[in-house]
């Protein structure tokens, strides 16, 4: 059986961010992830997840100014000692949140003949993660990014993944597959993580394009949910999506998939 999080930056933004646990656990789900939850208060957020049962599987080392069309953090080799900040407020929360995982999202280079040292400072930045997140007992993961939504994000591909996987050798490091992202990239996401389920540590996943529910797009979810439950991938699986429409009247996915 495949297990879901709601992801509460996209999903549920009817309400405010802190109303959206209760939305989510009424909606069916049991555990939820966030993009970047250091707009609430830490305990604000544990007292939500003890108050309704709920699990915070996943959120990110915050990214500056990569959402607003910047270039982020993790890859600036200006900016290491900003990144290593946003680490230790990453664990300030995880220390009281307990996560499965931490995602860092790698950024982009707007100027080419710069990539090279962009790729070596990310390298860098995942190993320092790697070596704070791992006594925790919490995996790091990190994800390619379509380059058709981010022009110049430096992972957009499975295939670069693997590569800095191989590089690092770091046991607790992992992939985070976005279904959506590598689906626009024209990559074939049931062929990749029956291959690669080992190296995946959190997958997520929308319809494409458009990054609706499922049923928005082209993708075959019932097709593409058994082969990822045939597959040996058995962490958790992220619904960031942005709702066509309210947000319970997206999750028809949710009800036929059993949970």
């Amino acid at each position: 059986m495949l297990n879901f999080t709601a992801n509460l930056s996209l999903l549920f933004t009817e309400v405010a961010l802190i109303d959206r646990f209760k939305a989510a656990k009424n909606a069916g789900f049991n555990a939820v992830e966030i993009q970047f939850p250091y707009a609430l208060n830490a305990t604000e957020i544990k007292n939500q997840l003890d108050i309704l049962d709920l699990k915070l599987v996943l959120f990110n080392v915050d990214a500056a100014d990569l959402l607003q069309g910047g270039e982020g953090l993790a890859c600036i080799p200006g900016k290491r000692e900003q990144f290593k900040q946003a680490v230790a407020q990453a664990v300030d929360y995880a220390n009281l949140l307990q996560p499965e995982a931490i995602n860092i999202l790698p950024g982009r280079c707007l100027d080419n003949s710069q990539l090279p040292h962009y790729l070596a400072t990310f390298k860098e930045n995942l190993r320092f993660a790697v070596e704070i997140f791992a006594p925790l007992g919490i995996k790091t993961v990190f994800e390619a990014v379509n380059t058709y939504d981010m022009p110049g994000f430096i992972i957009h591909s499975g295939a670069q993944m693997l590569e800095i996987l191989q590089q690092l050798k770091q046991p607790d490091l992992f992939m985070q597959y976005d279904i959506y992202h590598l689906q626009m990239m024209g990559e074939n996401p049931e062929t990749f993580i029956a291959e690669h389920a080992a190296k995946i540590g959190h997958i997520q996943f929308a319809d494409c394009p458009g990054r609706g529910q499922p049923g928005t797009g082209q993708i075959d979810f019932d097709r593409l949910f058994s082969a990822i439950d045939a597959s040996t991938y058995s962490g958790w699986i992220g619904a960031e999506y942005k709702p066509v429409g309210a947000t319970h009247n997206s999750l028809a996915w949710l009800k036929s998939s059993g949970n």
